[in-house]
């Protein structure tokens, strides 16, 4: 029987891992530049939690979460998103006892049961980040400039930012007034009724052409929000405008998730077709007291790590590996491999990225080694390097060669 990964799985083998692995470290770095710290969390999480957390009538708890019963009897589901786990842990931890705001950063698999299809995965891969503690348009600001400044530094040229405020509580009540009369008169079916009696706002993230025409003469949350909220917006908006980040005002941005007040924007990408959203997210007031903690308000996101790979692709970026191997090594002979082994060994303690021939390849085989090696030198170490103590250094890309002593191989690679 031959094995294969499940349907929907998304994997990444050398040498596409390089890539994937660059984009994670480039959008780490710029969470890491801004104070953001590493928060590791389990990837199942008690059910309820997302219930609660995500919102009971989503898609995402109704339709897509894999869930399953543990050996005690206790319902288990596999993180659909990151947000939830992130709060339960600050709260069970105490983290929001502490110096305010708590800022995380967090990546790894996330599972949703959804339909496969390019850029839509069954388990997928995301780096996200929360800010938690302090309602501050500041903090919203500068979570959307971490997003947008990683997209920047992996050279993405090809995509919007799209922006809107949800607004507090006092916003979404007055509003909610006229969305539910303007909804009493939409022809729709009674599954749909029901989930819009949940969480009208919902229906403007309704994929349905049907629905889709009806609502776009609904009244918009934006046109309702209360003289804080709005004071609130205006004020990220021009924090992105003094930072040259440009955005464009969707009123009718919802996304998928019960839990966004306030702030919320997502980035989406020209070139990837239904599945554009590379990322998104925004503020979450009343979430933290909602699953049993304080009061705290927050924002944060999530980047889709196996879709901003795919727009990377799309823009023909090249993604390049800043830890890729310094020098490839081949040793003929038996003695020179022990020799070889050591200098090797000696090296990767130095802190460079060495590898070499194994088994009794002839120097034609090893030398196709070291070009798919993608390393930046190679050397080759037969019983005459052995005994002279030189050996000739290559640089792959240009071909030039030169020669020095064994022991200067470390200072060498050490001046680029």
């Amino acid at each position: 029987m031959k094995f294969q990964a499940p349907k929907g799985v998304s994997e990444y083998l050398p040498g596409r891992s390089v890539a994937f692995d660059y984009v994670r470290q480039t959008l780490t770095t710029a969470a890491v530049s801004a104070g953001y710290q590493l928060a590791e969390l389990p990837v199942f999480e008690d059910t309820e939690l997302f219930a609660r957390g995500v919102g009971e009538t989503t898609d995402v708890v109704t339709k897509e979460m894999y869930t399953f019963e543990d050996r005690g009897g206790r319902s288990i589901t596999l993180r659909p998103e990151g947000t939830a786990g992130v709060m339960r842990a600050v709260i069970e931890h105490g983290l929001d006892r502490g110096q305010l705001p708590v800022k995380l950063w967090y990546t790894g698999a996330f599972f949703r049961a959804e339909r496969p299809q390019a850029g839509r995965y069954r388990q997928f891969y995301q780096l996200g980040i929360e800010a938690i503690g302090l309602n501050d348009p500041e903090i919203d600001a500068e979570v959307i400039a971490v997003a947008d400044r990683g997209l920047k530094a992996l050279g993405l040229k090809d995509y919007r930012l799209e922006i809107t405020s949800l607004g507090d509580a006092a916003s979404r009540a007055a509003h909610r007034v006229d969305l539910d009369a303007f909804i009493a008169k939409m022809n729709m079916d009674e599954a749909t009724r029901t989930k819009a009696a949940i969480n009208p706002l919902r229906l403007f993230d309704d994929k349905r052409e049907e629905i889709k025409i009806q609502m776009s003469k609904a009244p918009l949350l934006i046109d309702y929000l209360s003289a804080e909220s709005r004071t609130h917006f205006d004020r990220v908006c021009a924090l992105l405008d003094s930072y040259g980040i440009e955005y464009r005002l969707n009123t009718s941005l919802v996304r998928g998730l019960d839990y966004y007040t306030g702030t919320t924007f997502e980035f989406v990408h020209e070139k990837l077709g239904a599945q554009s959203a590379i990322g998104g997210g925004g503020r979450y007031d009343g979430l933290m007291r909602q699953l049993g903690g304080a009061d705290l308000s927050g924002i944060g996101f999530g980047m889709g790590l196996d879709r901003i790979l795919l727009a990377c692709e799309a823009e023909e970026l090249e993604l390049l590996d800043s830890d890729g191997l310094d020098l490839f090594v081949i040793a003929l002979g038996t003695e020179s491999k022990f020799v070889a082994s050591g200098l090797v060994n000696s090296l990767r303690s130095e802190g460079f990225n060495i590898d070499m021939s194994y088994g009794d390849r002839a120097l034609k085989g090893a030398m196709k080694a070291a070009d798919k090696s993608g390393a930046r030198f190679s050397l080759v170490i037969g019983e005459d390097e052995v005994a002279s103590g030189q050996i000739s250094i290559k640089e792959m890309e240009t071909g030039e060669s030169q020669t020095l002593a064994i022991t200067a191989i470390a200072d060498f690679l050490d001046s680029f």
